[in-house]
């Protein structure tokens, strides 16, 4: 492959010889209590768990990003990422043995570059696939079974980015000298899915505001004391892609309506395994053979906002239709901490998300 020539052949072996090792999975309990005692004894443990485990999973997606089926591999906005994914396996590979607290803190400045350097791989693999779009004959789009290849990648490598970023994150976050009560790293222990889903939803009404100059109403119920140990970065995004996805449908319902468009509903249920969001709307539903689309990388309700930036300069710009790729990550931020998405519509009247979050905190990470 043309972008090997900027690496050595000895630096593609150690890759492929580290994509072959075995990942070692962490759950958020372990997170959990791992970092609630950030020492310096500790935080030495954690960077030596990093310094081993971050070449493995880096490595793993280097190798399936190579491997792509119809030319993937070969689009510039895949090789664009492959590199990124090179330049920090070797950044982590090259860093010597971590012996005191001093080579901690630099370890930790290197890991931090490491997931700045990632930022925009979500928007520049959507790209990838868009150029893959472009190119494919469109008859190939309509065969499902030509692209559950594809897929089943997106999902593994999607899901394998927000393990990484939970590592890498987690790990920087401990430093943070006066964190903020009930935070250990970017876990909140007594976290409100309430107060989550009320500053995710004005998020999205005020992305509607800005698109369509007007937002229908989002009435929230549940008990407002309830709290859980979670991530509320990662409920937020989910919760706010949910919340998008519904006030868009709505908004574009009643537009030329002299009716009043109806509220999005968000009920949140504290159960004993699961604690669930239900975020219902009467948008106008998807039609049934629609549903199995929403879970693909292939598929958007609106056009794509991005056509060919190489250097997705405009990849931060978020707005309200996405690259279509927001509800099968949103799954995928779910089933990470043993939780899922489910979506039910019913067509000709609207559409209710279910959002299932294990509040037990024990299941290990999924290790693609």
């Amino acid at each position: 492959m043309a972008a090997c020539e900027t690496y050595s052949k000895r630096f593609i072996e150690e890759v492929q010889r580290w994509g072959n090792m075995k990942q070692t999975g962490v759950s958020l309990r372990y997170m959990m209590e791992f970092g609630s005692n950030p020492t310096e004894k500790n935080l030495l443990i954690s960077a030596h768990f990093l310094h081993k485990e971050l070449p493995i999973r880096i490595a793993t997606r280097v190798l399936d990003l190579d491997s792509l089926p119809y030319g993937l591999s070969d689009k510039p906005a895949v090789l664009k990422v492959r590199d990124w994914y090179l330049d920090s396996f070797r950044d982590v590979r090259s860093f010597p043995h971590i012996k005191d607290a001093n080579d901690e803190k630099d370890f930790t400045q290197m890991i931090k570059a490491i997931k700045l350097r990632h930022n925009n791989v979500v928007p520049t693999m959507a790209l990838g696939v868009k150029q893959l779009k472009k190119a494919l004959d469109q008859k190939l789009l309509h065969h499902d079974h030509h692209l559950v290849q594809i897929h089943h990648f997106m999902d593994r490598f999607y899901l394998s980015r927000i393990g990484l970023r939970m590592l890498i994150g987690q790990h920087i976050e401990l430093h943070t000298p006066d964190p903020p009560p009930h935070t250990v790293g970017y876990i909140h222990t007594k976290m409100s899915p309430l107060q989550v889903a009320r500053n995710a939803s004005q998020d999205a009404r005020s992305l509607c505001f800005r698109e369509y100059g007007t937002a229908p109403d989002v009435n929230i119920y549940g008990d407002p004391t309830f709290t859980f140990a979670y991530v509320p970065l990662h409920l937020h995004l989910m919760v706010f892609e949910l919340v998008k996805n519904s006030l868009r449908a709505v908004q574009e319902r009643y537009m030329d309506s002299d009716k009043v468009a109806p509220p999005v509903r968000i009920i949140v249920a504290d159960g004993i395994e699961d604690v669930t969001i239900k975020i219902s709307d009467e948008g106008g539903g998807i039609p049934r053979s629609g549903l199995p689309k929403i879970f693909t990388y292939l598929y958007s309700t609106a056009d794509n906002t991005f056509d060919s930036d190489p250097d997705m300069e405009t990849g931060n710009s978020v707005t309200m239709a996405g690259y279509g790729y927001g509800i099968p990550i949103s799954r995928l931020y779910a089933r990470y901490f043993g939780g899922d998405l489910q979506i039910i519509s019913m067509e000709g009247y609207g559409t209710d998300a279910y959002l299932h979050l294990s509040r037990l905190g024990d299941s290990q990470e999924p290790l693609p």
